[in-house]
């Protein structure tokens, strides 16, 4: 792997991108989005993740985050909401996400009989207030982009809602933007 996608500073900050296997849109109901929001919550509060921004879609997360050991936190994070989300897809009788869980599901992963998250979280270190600004943007504009909303602070799963009103579904580190 590229030291261009790795931690490599515990007190830097890193835009992060993970990924359900394949792209399949499994954020579609509220049940799966508040995993996402009291597992991320979880971690700001007793882990000592700092998140300055985010968004949740229907398929990736987009965070904006700090701490000193990120790595750990997001592959915490990761493995907490893929036992959850799996658990709550059999509550709901989703058979067709579970199939697609268990088919694109990696060969040598012995020890699950699904696979949640892409491998990998895709660090990218954040050096420069200029690339901050424009990684805040490009996470808080994936949802008008995508056609969900017409003005970023609407989407109720993203971090624009602290930003532009104060009301965000997870408290976050606020910066000046």
């Amino acid at each position: 792997m590229r030291s261009r996608y790795q931690v490599i500073n515990n007190s830097g900050v890193y835009f992060i991108t993970s990924t359900i296997v394949e792209w399949i849109p499994v954020f579609t109901r509220r049940e799966y989005f508040d995993i996402i929001v009291q597992s991320l919550s979880y971690c700001r509060q007793n882990k000592g993740l700092k998140l300055f921004a985010y968004v949740v879609m229907d398929n990736h997360v987009h965070l904006i985050a700090s701490a000193d050991k990120l790595s750990q936190i997001v592959k915490d994070f990761k493995s907490f909401t893929a036992r959850e989300i799996i658990k709550t897809a059999k509550i709901d009788g989703r058979k067709w996400l579970l199939n697609q869980f268990e088919y694109y599901k990696k060969k040598y992963k012995k020890d699950s009989e699904y696979q949640v998250w892409q491998e990998g979280f895709h660090p990218q270190m954040i050096m420069e207030e200029k690339v901050f600004r424009q990684k805040v943007e490009y996470t808080h504009d994936n949802p008008v982009k995508r056609g969900f909303v017409e003005q970023a602070e609407h989407w109720v799963y993203s971090s624009a809602r602290n930003y532009y009103t104060g009301d965000g579904c997870i408290e976050i580190d606020l910066i000046e933007i």
